[in-house]
């Protein structure tokens, strides 16, 4: 077993576009013209394509680049007891785009069961070796929980929860049961996907939850409590980071705005390991809000955008990573894309090889800066 840790200085977050052969055999399946097992081979073929690109580069990470799902969050909610969903053509608006996602919703109390995901960790485990490590990505518990708790879910949700508190407390078990189910099979790199902290920044997120009568920082509390109760009893080696994003979906976002109305709590106080932050344009805001994270955790600068193929300036880049030095040790920081390449099947807005690219430079400029 790979005994390497994330975050590595070069790295990035997950997901990649899916290939040609990919999308033509999901259509295919769709329309009933192949089989599953027939699907299932060109998936781990094209996994095995991806992770050999992901070494080629001298990346030390690993992953299948989210190419079994659908979507970076829901088909993993999908693998609870609980969680039904159906595709309905709706969706969630994103900056100029409606982000179509599959209806998601509670039908029962949330339980865990064998979770598919973690036989999806088997076969990417077979191709870690000295220099790599695999890591799985899944979505943040709090992910799970605001899915719940929207508007448009809450009255349903209401028929199996009578509180907040109580939807809280069966996911934090239901995650703690999943977290162990991937220890139990190797795993010892996990990411936690989550933009919720990013939905609450900005002046647009203050309008929307006062809109919807909601007390903003009782909100961020309850984010907080579900992602810590969830990692509450992980293994000591076992390596648990966290995403944190505004939205990536065919290269538009959710929100803007800087992270300093939610550092006081995920930033100082979320039990991870590392953060993976999205800092690739100026809706991002500055890095001031660095101060806020505590002395144990890693920080990843995603300076690279995943949503424009236009290559980065290496000099801005760096100068950039000096500049949030003066917030948080150069020795505790890391470099990265800012998001995945494809948060959904459908993919940004570049090709692969630009997307390729983008992870050259990655490389390239985290060597200058911290040396080989």
């Amino acid at each position: 077993m790979s005994t390497l840790q994330t975050p590595f200085r070069y790295d990035f977050v997950g997901s990649f576009l899916r290939p040609q052969a990919l999308k033509d055999a999901k259509a295919a399946f769709k329309d009933g013209k192949i089989s599953q097992e027939e699907l299932d081979k060109v998936i781990n073929e094209e996994i095995t394509k991806v992770v050999k690109k992901q070494k080629e580069l001298g990346y030390h990470v690993i992953t299948d680049g989210e190419f079994r799902r659908t979507f970076w969050h829901l088909d993993f909610m999908w693998g609870f007891e609980g969680v039904d969903h159906e595709a309905t053509g709706r969706g969630v608006p994103f900056h100029d785009e409606l982000a179509v996602l599959d209806d998601t919703y509670l039908v029962g109390k949330i339980k865990a069961k064998a979770h598919p995901f973690v036989e999806y960790f088997k076969f990417l485990k077979k191709f870690e070796d000295e220099n790599t490590v695999a890591k799985y990505t899944i979505p943040a518990p709090a992910q799970l929980f605001q899915q719940m708790v929207v508007p448009s879910n809450l009255p349903n949700t209401r028929k199996f929860y009578a509180t907040n508190e109580e939807l809280i407390e069966d996911i934090g078990k239901a995650y703690q049961d999943v977290i162990k189910q991937f220890y139990d099979a190797g795993c010892r790199n996990l990411q936690l996907d989550d933009c919720t902290w990013g939905a609450l920044v900005g002046d647009a997120a203050k309008q929307r939850y006062k809109a919807l009568g909601l007390d903003l920082e009782e909100v961020k509390a309850q984010l907080l409590k579900v992602n810590n109760l969830s990692l509450e009893g992980k293994p000591a080696d076992m390596i648990i980071n966290s995403h944190i994003c505004r939205g990536n979906y065919h290269s538009t976002f959710f929100t803007s705005g800087p992270y300093d109305s939610v550092a006081d709590y995920v930033f100082a106080k979320e039990n991870v390991n590392a953060l993976f932050l999205e800092y690739d344009d100026e809706r991002s805001g500055g890095f001031a809000p660095l101060a806020k994270v505590s002395a144990d955790k890693k920080v990843v600068l995603g300076l690279i955008t995943t949503k424009s193929p236009v290559l980065e300036n290496k000099e801005k880049v760096i100068a950039r990573i000096h500049e949030a030095a003066k917030y948080v040790p150069l020795d505790r920081l890391y470099l990265s894309p800012q998001c995945g390449f494809a948060s959904c099947e459908i993919g940004n807005k570049l090709t692969e090889e630009e997307q390729w690219a983008k992870l050259k430079l990655v490389k390239e400029i985290a060597e200058e800066v911290w040396g080989k």
